[in-house]
Order: structure tokens, then C-alpha cells, then sequence
């Protein structure tokens, strides 16, 4: 995408883009129909977006299909299939400060976290080079002597991908990498909230020059574009991630198709602090969970379990902290956080809010500087004496909003934390590290961290329980149980004995 520099008022170097195009079959193309790409900062037009509807999805899904099937792609050697994988990630280093600045501007997300995603997004291309060389192989067993049966993992076909609006590269990325490097294609539809991202991994892919049709992207909306993909016959499977809602209804879709899926959705995730804890590191870990990422984070911890011995000397810090967050302008280097990524997300947000105070909380919250009003901004908030039964405690808010709840026994804390529809990730902060692992293993959740904030480890399994999604992305779980279909041979090593049936008795 080409991007021409004009200066702001304040100096700093502010940037106007050309619309966004699909890229199919190796090339860009453009659509009849597109769609205005908003800056959550300014609420101005950054760029128009294609937006692809079923004829578009259609010829994605045909070169998909045909580079696997007639090659190159399906019949590539691995040396070579890897060689692609680690050229990638390099393109994808070369390019970081044009890829934070533009997932900033999309998102809202503050660009000192934008650069640690892009990182992560080539390391994300590296790592599945390396699992699928070292991990992707199968078993084999001996059965009397008379059997070998051993397994091997081949690739599923063209796969569709459908990427959320919060991170949406490093996201992207997650889910791309393995299913490339297994052999698959690539159908990607990337949410038309922040597509700018996807546009230029476009770009580097076509300049790494992967092969026509193993790589597409087809922007547009979930219902006409979204759902044209999921319908489609000849898509595998679907990887999803997103809201439960959205994450239930491509299920059912799929259905008719018998396509795998995998979904990753909400979350409204517990941070636990026992009367024990190491307050100070809990503090910094509460805060960070769910202010970074501008609030907008599946594994946020909008929960916060108190014990009572504790909790009115953290609410007294965490009340500090609200005060002094930077809210400013994602470019700027300082600010930790940023605006939300629409109009009517942000309404969403504050309605919550709203409700929060006529549920009986109290709202605390920082304050929103007045040359920040044309953004979509909601303050750090706090919602000081919450009960876990209020809506503001059971239904994912995906803001900068916190909700406060008092507990008094292990027990208690358990009961609350596992008292939601959700079951994506929880944090317990202990020096009892017997205690830490009861009660990590008894908060129903994909994912738990003991005296820590969330730090992932991507040979580990990601995802979660109940209403928080099916399946797992990560480690060899992608590979081997999403992106890949088991084989089973079978191979006779002598004359066993077969069953005659039908054969006429000698006299």
C-alpha cells in the first residue's frame, strides 16, 4: 500500500494510505463495492476498503484449491515450504515500524505495544518453521510381529481464516503461520475494523513470492463475506476468533459442510489476590491485564477477586494508577492508553457503565484530557463493590473497565471465579504455592498464571472452556490437531490369516 507523509500540527509524521485491495491468486484486485476504514483516534477517514462478497470469496476459495491440488504448493518439498516460512518473517522484520504505525492508526492501540506485536507476528513465522520441521511427525507400532501401523499428518486443503479487530497482525499471523507451514492454503478475511495490517502482510507475501492461490485475502463483512467463506464447499475447515455470539453462528454454518472448526471467543477472566500475595507485583499485573490492549482483550482480567484483609489497601493503589494512565494519541511513544476501536463499541462500552451504577457499583474512574473528545476514549474505570451476579461481572465488556468483588475463603473465591458463562483464563496471586496450584486447578479456564500477568509461551496450548471457545491454537495442538489430518497405514509384514468366505470345501 503506498503511503505518502504529510506533517501534523504537533510535527509528528502522520501518513495517508491508498485504498486497500484484495489480494487473490496473486494478485491485487479491486472490488466494485467498498467500505470507509475509520481512525479511532480522530473518528476521520483513513482509506476505503474493498469489501468482497461471494464472487470474490468464490475465486479466493478456486485458487486456494487449485494451488494445493494441482501445485505447487501441495507437492512442495519441506526444505523448500520452509524456506518461504523464514523469508516471510524476515520481510516481516524489515517492515516493523510501518506495520506498528499502521495497526496503530487502525486500532487505537498504542504503538510502543503495536512494535512488540509485529515482533511477535515474525516470530510467530519462525516458530512454525522450526515446530513443523522438529514435531511433525507420527507414530508406528508393532502388532505379533505381524503388523506395522504407523500414522502420518497431511495437510487439510485450503483453510479459512477469520481474524479479529484487537491485534489484529500478531492475531492474523497466529493463525496463518501453521496452517502454511503444515501445507495448507489460505483464505484470510480480516475484520473490516482494522484491515490495514492485512493489506500490507499482502504486500510482503506477494514479495516473498509465494506461489499464486496459497495466500489470499478477501476484506469485507461477516455477514456477506464471513459467511460466503464458511458456507463454501470447498474450504476444510475454519479457525475463528472472536465474540461468542459470532464464534456460535459460524458453527452452526459450518455444519452443513462438516468443516473442523476451531473458535477462540470471550472472556471475563479472574485475577485472584489472596490475603498473602505479593501486593506491589499484583498491582502492576491487575492494572496492565486489563488496561494494555486499550482494555480490548480476551484474556483480560475484568474480574478482580479481593480478599478482604487486602482490599481496601489495594483499591487505595489501584485508584492512584487510574489517575496517572496516559490516554493520548496511539503514535505517541508515552501513551498506554489508547481509544477503542469504534463509535459503537465505545457507546457499548459506556452503556455498561451506566448500568454498572444503576446495578449499585461504584464508579470510579481517570479523566479524559478535553483535546481527546473527537476519539473514542473511555477512561480507566474501576466498579468498586461489585457483586458477582450483576450483568457488569457476567457479560464480556471488552473495555478498560474493572470490576471489584470482595471474597473471604478459598472456597469463595473458587465458587466466584467459576460463577460466569466463561472459562478463558485466570491469574492467582499467592505465596502458598500449594494453595496457587489448588485453586489454579480448580478456576475453570483454558489458561491460568500463578504470580504472574499474562505472558505467553507458544509451545503452549491457547484457548478455553465453556462459552470461551473450542479447541486450541499453539504449539503442536495447532498443527496436529487443527491443521493437519491423521492417516493411519496399516501394512501386513507376513501371511496372516484372512478369513475365506465363500470358498468351496475341498473333497
Amino acid at each position: 500500500m503506498t503511503i505518502q507523509s504529510k506533517p501534523n500540527a504537533a510535527g509528528a509524521e502522520h501518513k495517508q494510505l491508498q485504498h486497500v485491495k484484495h489480494y487473490i491468486n496473486g494478485k491485487f484486485i479491486k472490488s466494485e463495492q467498498t467500505f470507509e476504514n475509520v481512525n479511532p483516534y480522530t473518528n476521520q477517514i483513513i482509506n476505503h476498503i474493498a469489501e468482497g462478497r461471494k464472487q470474490e470469496m468464490d475465486l479466493a476459495v478456486s485458487s486456494a484449491k487449485r494451488a494445493f491440488e494441482e501445485g505447487p504448493w501441495g507437492f512442495l518439498k519441506l526444505e523448500k515450504r520452509m524456506a518461504y516460512m523464514e523469508h516471510i518473517a524476515a520481510l516481516i522484520e524489515e517492515e516493523i515500524e510501518e506495520l506498528s504505525y499502521l495497526e496503530s492508526l487502525d486500532t487505537g492501540l498504542p504503538i510502543s505495544q503495536t512494535r512488540k506485536m509485529a515482533s511477535r507476528a515474525a516470530e510467530n513465522f519462525r516458530f512454525y518453521s522450526r515446530m513443523v520441521q522438529t514435531k511433525l511427525h507420527g507414530e508406528a507400532y508393532t502388532a505379533d510381529d505381524q503388523f506395522l501401523n504407523y500414522t502420518v499428518y497431511k495437510p487439510l486443503g485450503p483453510i479459512g481464516l477469520i481474524t479479529p479487530w484487537n491485534a489484529p497482525f500478531m492475531l492474523e499471523t497466529w493463525k496463518i503461520a501453521p496452517a502454511l507451514a503444515t501445507g495448507n492454503t489460505v483464505i484470510l478475511k480480516p475484520a473490516e475494523l482494522s484491515p490495514l495490517t492485512a493489506g500490507k502482510l499482502s504486500e510482503i507475501i506477494h514479495k516473498a513470492e509465494l506461489p499464486p492461490g496459497v495466500f489470499n485475502v478477501v476484506h469485507g463483512f461477516g455477514e456477506t463475506a464471513g459467511a460466503a467463506l464458511v458456507s463454501h464447499p470447498d474450504v476444510k475447515a475454519i479457525s475463528f476468533t472472536g465474540e461468542t455470539k459470532t464464534g456460535s453462528i459460524i458453527i452452526k454454518n459450518a455444519a452443513d459442510t462438516l468443516k473442523k472448526t476451531s473458535m477462540e471467543l470471550g472472556g471475563k477472566s479472574p485475577l485472584i489476590v489472596f490475603e498473602d500475595a505479593d501486593t506491589d507485583r499484583a498491582l502492576d499485573a491487575a492494572v496492565w491485564g486489563i488496561f494494555s490492549f486499550n482494555g480490548e482483550r480476551c484474556t483480560a482480567n475484568s474480574r478482580l477477586l479481593l480478599h478482604k484483609d487486602v482490599k481496601s489497601s489495594f483499591v487505595e493503589k489501584l485508584k492512584e494508577r487510574i489517575e496517572n494512565i496516559v490516554m493520548g494519541d496511539p503514535l505517541n511513544s508515552d501513551t498506554q492508553l489508547g481509544p477503542l476501536i469504534g463509535v459503537d463499541h465505545c457507546r457499548k462500552v459506556k452503556r455498561y457503565i451506566e448500568l454498572a451504577e444503576k446495578e449499585g457499583c461504584d464508579v470510579v474512574q481517570g479523566t479524559v484530557p478535553e483535546n481527546l473528545m473527537d476519539g473514542n476514549f473511555v477512561p480507566p474505570t474501576l466498579l468498586l463493590n461489585a457483586m458477582n451476579e450483576m450483568r457488569v461481572c457476567q457479560e464480556e465488556i471488552f473495555g478498560p473497565v474493572m470490576s471489584v468483588i470482595e471474597f473471604e475463603t478459598e472456597e469463595e473465591a473458587i465458587r466466584l471465579a467459576n460463577s460466569v458463562p466463561y472459562g478463558l483464563a485466570g491469574y492467582v496471586w499467592t505465596n502458598d504455592l500449594k494453595r496457587g496450584h489448588r485453586v489454579a486447578q480448580a478456576v475453570e479456564a483454558g489458561m491460568l498464571w500463578i504470580n504472574s500477568h499474562n505472558v505467553r509461551d507458544l509451545r503452549i496450548p491457547f484457548g478455553g472452556m465453556k462459552a470461551s471457545g473450542i479447541g486450541r491454537e499453539g504449539g503442536h495442538y495447532a498443527i496436529f490437531e487443527f491443521y493437519c489430518e491423521p492417516k493411519v497405514i496399516h501394512t501386513a509384514l507376513g501371511n496372516h490369516h484372512i478369513p475365506q468366505f465363500g470358498k468351496r470345501k475341498e473333497l
